[in-house]
């Protein structure tokens, strides 16, 4: 048999490249002599740049030491060089919640570092640039990031503005004079949420919370991204605006940057249809699977596509309410312990569809 293991990350507990090889080991220890087709995924969040680097041999990882962490710090970032020239930046690299690593900064939070590695990437000659947004620790519009390329956010006086969302509410001024062109192939933008920049759905009101924002910090938000998209122009309403605190708005308006569903994108870099086509399975899955796993994330894009392939599926997933998918809690008994040894439960799991690979083929498609 040729079965495909095209699992997301299980956050928290497993990368979607760790998922993957767990599964694997499973399936080999049952069945060692099918032949195994190992494609880790991602949605256009965290986890995109490596899961595109797994499956593209010819791609080259660049280290940026130095970059500008969301909360000023150094961080590294870094960018994956494709064959054709196209370089791929993961915004969580350098500019992502986790690295506050608790301490949240809601209001002076930046997306500059994440500028500072595209600014690396076309130096060194990428031709284009895809952009993967999520995980977002700033509500800046993506002026951090912009500023990082030459824009500068003015204020009344003419001084420059502070990095950080709080601070965009007292802009004057939007100087686009310095900004550096987009490369000539130009940009694209990988995000799963439809968010405009503002008001009740856009990036303060829905995202702020999670990053720190209390009620006046978010009123604060959503009066600096207002001016700020007064100020730069452009389509504030665009669904996906909102997508990384706003920086899917700011490259849109400043670098004409396609903003495009990113399980969709990330699939098609990785050749899922290519994968699929011959299979007798495929495998997929996430930490939790549930109605929302189907509305533009990769679980959602895998099935979509083993669907229209004819090729039958299995979620495998840490919790569900769907009883289509196994779950690991379903086979530890106990949700901290298959959380804790998430890559142990995914090998069993691994086992247990392996067992079944008779029924697999007749599996559900619907």
């Amino acid at each position: 048999m040729r079965i495909v293991l095209a699992p997301d990350s299980f956050k928290g507990t497993a990368t979607a490249a760790e998922a993957a090889r767990a599964l694997a080991d499973g399936w080999h220890s049952v069945r060692p002599h099918d032949e195994l087709v190992l494609l880790p995924m991602a949605d256009g969040g965290e986890g995109t740049l490596d899961a595109v680097a797994t499956a593209h041999p010819g791609a080259t990882v660049h280290e940026v030491p130095g970059c500008t962490g969301p909360d000023g710090r150094p961080v590294p970032g870094r960018y994956l060089l494709l064959p054709d020239g196209t370089a791929l930046v993961e915004l969580a690299t350098a500019s992502g919640l986790p690295l506050l690593e608790g301490r949240l900064a809601p209001l002076a939070a930046t997306s500059r570092g994440t500028g500072e590695a595209i600014a690396a990437a076309l130096d060194a000659g990428a031709t284009a640039l895809t952009v993967a947004l999520g995980g977002s620790a700033s509500s800046d519009g993506g002026a951090g990031l912009l500023s990082a390329l030459g824009l500068r956010v003015l204020g009344h006086s003419g001084a420059p503005l502070p990095d950080g969302g709080g601070s965009l509410a007292t802009a004057g001024h939007i100087d686009t004079r310095r900004l550096r062109p987009g490369p000539p192939g130009g940009v694209r933008l990988l995000t799963d949420v439809t968010n405009p920049l503002y008001g009740p759905d856009g990036a303060a009101a829905v995202y702020g919370p999670q990053k720190g924002a209390g009620p006046s910090e978010i009123a604060l938000l959503e009066h600096g991204l207002r001016r700020y998209a007064e100020l730069l122009g452009g389509d504030p309403h665009h669904p996906g605006a909102g997508a990384a605190g706003g920086t899917a708005y700011g490259l849109a308006t400043a670098w004409d940057a396609r903003i495009t569903p990113g399980a969709a994108a990330v699939a098609d870099l990785l050749d899922l249809d290519a994968a699929l086509a011959g299979a007798d399975l495929v495998v997929t899955g996430e930490g939790r699977f549930d109605a929302t796993s189907l509305l533009g994330k990769a679980v959602g894009e895998v099935i979509d596509r083993a669907h229209r392939a004819a090729v039958p599926f299995r979620v495998v997933a840490g919790d569900s309410t769907d009883d289509r998918a196994l779950t690991l809690l379903s086979l530890s008994g106990d949700s901290a312990d298959a959380q804790r040894r998430a890559t142990h439960w995914l090998e069993l799991a691994g086992a247990h569809l392996a067992h079944s690979a008779d029924r697999c083929t007749d599996a559900l498609t619907r």
